[in-house]
């Protein structure tokens, strides 16, 4: 701290020796004076130059330890500051204040438009529901099959703006309890019937009779963002694999594999990433590059741990590593 004084009050010292040397060489100019008086004056001088930078260290220091002490910028008191240091400090809690209310404004604007959106969002499930019921009726399969399909994409599209308006409260929207992994992913392949039926996707799935401590609904929706990419991306008449297994280190592992287009290499560390489709999402107008983001982003809220491997032209495998049971009580202090 010492030397950040002295670097801070350079100008002072650098203005004292100037004006110091200045004196001496006037005074030897004049012959009133005798040498030991330069002598004395010079130590006079060099005494009061270090009581004066010892007095305003001392206040310096004080305010320093006061600024660190402080969380709150208000509770720094003025004393040991110069007016203009005052008046700085005057002017920032101003404007941080203003900021501070700006901020707010705009927290509760961005509540309230969350609150429409999902308001909407729940608006419109009843007239999707309508519409399911009068697909259902339809008698021509082709046509009907068709319209499944174009019904499910507008479900899965005010799916994922539900989740990713819900997101931001995720912490206040979930119960962790033990949950069938079989029962959620079933549940998942069920939802997809229509559109696996229309592209004539089967499933191959292990036993799954395994149970995790998680939120049933939130995992849902990252089962049903993979499966989508699967079904998507997966050739005609193919298979889609779902397993699972334990790791080295004890955690079980969902696995969704497919045989569909794959991922090039350079996209794999992006795939993740917002609104981000890829070389293959470019190429699909269908593509909107927020189903793995938000899957993505629910898991880690979890403690889920989410891993992509891909080759070009053989596949995807989705992992869907669940923590130990102990994780989720630390990390939600039970």
């Amino acid at each position: 701290m010492i030397w950040l004084f002295l670097k801070e009050h350079a100008a002072w010292i650098g203005f004292f020796f100037v004006t110091l040397i200045w004196s001496n060489v006037v005074f030897t100019l004049d012959a009133g004076f005798s040498g030991v008086s330069i002598l004395y004056f010079n130590i006079i001088q060099f005494v009061l130059l270090i009581l004066f930078l010892g007095w305003r260290f001392i206040i310096d220091r004080k305010a320093v330890r006061a600024l660190l002490d402080s969380t709150v910028m208000e509770d720094i008191k003025p004393s040991g500051m110069t007016a203009f240091q005052s008046l700085y400090r005057d002017q920032f809690l101003k404007e941080l204040e203003e900021k501070a209310q700006k901020i707010n404004e705009l927290s509760i604007q961005r509540q309230e438009e969350s609150d429409d959106l999902l308001a909407w969002v729940h608006e419109m499930k009843a007239p999707l529901t309508a519409i399911k019921l009068m697909v259902e009726q339809v008698e021509e399969v082709k046509l009907r099959t068709k319209l499944e399909q174009e019904w499910l994409r507008i479900y899965l599209l005010l799916d994922q703006q539900l989740h990713q308006t819900r997101l931001l409260t995720i912490e206040q929207d979930n119960r962790l309890e033990q949950v069938g992994i079989r029962q959620i992913v079933y549940k998942e392949i069920r939802d997809f019937q229509s559109w696996c039926m229309e592209k004539g996707i089967g499933f191959e799935v292990d036993e799954l009779d395994q149970t995790v401590k998680t939120d049933a609904k939130w995992l849902g929706f990252i089962v049903r963002q993979v499966l989508s990419n699967a079904i998507k991306y997966s050739p005609e008449n193919e298979m889609i694999h779902i397993t699972h297994h334990k790791d080295s280190d004890g955690h079980l592992v969902l696995q969704i594999r497919d045989v569909g287009t794959g991922i090039k290499a350079e996209d794999l560390p992006r795939v993740f990433k917002k609104s981000y489709t890829g070389t293959v999402g470019r190429e699909s107008s269908a593509a909107t590059g927020m189903g793995l983001y938000l899957a993505k982003s629910v898991a880690v809220k979890l403690g889920i741990n989410l891993k992509i491997d891909s080759t070009v032209g053989k596949g995807t495998t989705v992992m869907i590593q669940f923590p130990k049971e102990n994780a989720y009580d630390q990390s939600y202090g039970m």
